[in-house]
């Protein structure tokens, strides 16, 4: 037993490591494009364009607003700027750790199961306490929801985002390091001529002169995050020295509102009904062009680069090309391909891999309501929600995530992060709850929301473990607080 948990241990960190072999060695760094979907919220509701910073590999915070190279332990950073981040001073851009923003921690093994306001907001507090104190004491920036900085810590619970990377020479970061060092950080934020794509942009363009730039057909003057995304991607197929590929970070399963797919401003209003209508009937000589200009020139899959160019490819099977040539000469260009092949379904799976765990998961549930650990198989769907409402996340002074939950007559309590989810302490079948509903959100996501294979087998690593907990003596009689809590909560419903 020992033997499967430091497995399913080893395997969960594994994207982490895959983080890191970004970094890769110091020779090369890496820079790029982020492409966050739309929160249809704001003026996102209308636009549907989503946010864009940028993705460094070599380049860390030496503050919020301050950059270095990194530490060989430091897996890169994300700037960003917003309308108003809200700070004490009207600074344009901060800089977090790449796993703070993505994650809303600086360490994986503490990275969430699932996502919640509650949770998000949790570690929105705690970055401001330990790195945001000095930039974010006066009273709107500590409370206010609309100060922008939150969006900077734990994004990926609010949607998911894919990042296009190239490589960078040392050099081209210590540039940027001495301009952005010595420019003043004042914000001049304008939605028209100086917002997030426009900021994007022009350091992409620092590294890459004419890398990156807006269109002016689709986006009707503007600049907008997808065209940042796909211009860049042109000129990075266009330059294979580039070693270009792609990450994609699906949003957190969870209780907050599913993000959706950015979109330019022609392919919003040909595939936006809450806009299209307006348009057939105010201006039905328009549609046309419209939809003439997306068709032709705006059309941007971010998926489809995923899944052509995933991350692992320039990297471990980059590496595993290199040293089959040099140890074996002339190497066929279908051994090659090949490697490519299983490198890029280990990533992403094959459609009969993924119907596969469709099959084995359901097998799981049946299971698990035949010997009523679960009392039916809706109860799945509702999982996230009702913990949410009953509980309360916590963090102990390591930084582990927990979440109480009390009933009137008792509590519990359940590790929500990847290293404490069996720990002492941690309700074993609650953590099994939590995992069925994580594996059931992945199951059910679209293919642009849904994570990659690599880690939906660390989820179902631990899954597999969690039942086998269950079923031990000690704990397969035991009925906590926290269940009879939350069946309570069923039959209120």
């Amino acid at each position: 037993m020992v033997k499967r948990i430091t497995v399913a241990f080893m395997r969960s960190i594994s994207f982490a490591i895959l983080l890191a072999c970004l970094a890769g060695s110091r020779a090369n760094g890496d820079v790029g494009v982020i492409l966050n979907e739309s929160l249809d919220s704001s003026v996102e509701w209308v636009t549907g364009s989503g946010h864009t910073a940028v993705y460094f590999s070599r380049i860390c915070p030496d503050s919020p607003v301050k950059l270095r190279l990194c530490r060989p332990d430091e897996e890169g950073s994300v700037m960003s700027n917003y309308i108003n981040l809200g700070e004490d001073q009207r600074y344009e851009w901060n800089i977090v750790p790449l796993n703070l923003y993505v994650y809303g921690v600086q360490d994986t093994r503490y990275r969430p199961v699932f996502g919640s306001p509650k949770i998000k907001k949790l570690l929105e507090e705690r970055y401001r306490d330990r790195a945001l104190s000095a930039y974010c004491s006066g009273e709107s920036c500590m409370t206010s929801d609309k100060a922008e900085w939150r969006e900077m810590v734990g994004a990926g619970m609010s949607r998911s985002m894919y990042i296009f990377v190239v490589e960078t020479t040392v050099e081209q970061d210590l540039d940027l390091i001495a301009k952005f060092n010595a420019l003043p950080n004042e914000n001049h934020f304008n939605g028209v001529t100086r917002n997030c794509a426009d900021f994007t942009k022009d350091i992409i363009n620092a590294y890459f002169p004419r890398s990156a730039h807006r269109d002016l057909i689709n986006d009707f003057g503007m600049t907008s995050p997808k065209a940042v995304a796909r211009t860049f991607t042109q000129y990075a197929l266009a330059h294979p020295e580039s070693h270009f590929r792609v990450l994609h970070f699906s949003q957190l399963p969870g209780t907050i509102k599913r993000s959706s797919e950015a979109r330019s401003g022609t392919e919003q209003l040909y595939h936006s009904k809450k806009l299209l209508i307006p348009m057939v009937i105010f201006a039905a000589d328009g549609v046309p062009v419209v939809a003439a200009a997306y068709v032709l020139t705006g059309r941007f899959n971010p998926r489809h680069e995923f899944e052509t160019h995933p991350a692992a490819e320039a990297t471990q099977v980059g590496n595993q090309i290199h040293a089959v040539k040099s140890e074996a000469g002339n190497v066929s260009a279908d051994q090659l391909e090949q490697i490519v092949i299983q490198d890029r379904e280990e990533i992403l799976g094959t459609p009969g891999e993924w119907k596969k765990y469709h099959k084995l998961f359901d097998t799981i549930v049946d299971d698990a309501v035949r010997e009523e650990i679960v009392p039916n198989r809706g109860y799945v769907n509702h999982i996230f929600k009702r913990l949410d409402e009953i509980g309360a996340p916590s963090a102990d002074s390591e930084g582990s995530l927990w979440m109480d939950v009390r009933s009137r007559d008792d509590s519990s309590r359940v590790g929500l992060s990847v290293n404490n989810i069996f720990a002492p302490g941690s309700d074993p079948r609650l953590a099994f709850e939590l995992l069925l509903a994580r594996i059931d959100h992945v199951l059910k996501s679209p293919k642009h929301s849904r994570e990659t294979m690599l880690e939906f087998k660390d989820d179902w690593s631990l899954l597999q473990y969690a039942r086998v907990r269950i079923s031990a003596p000690s704990t397969s009689t035991r009925y906590t607080a926290t269940r009879r809590a939350i069946q309570s909560t069923d039959k209120s419903d």
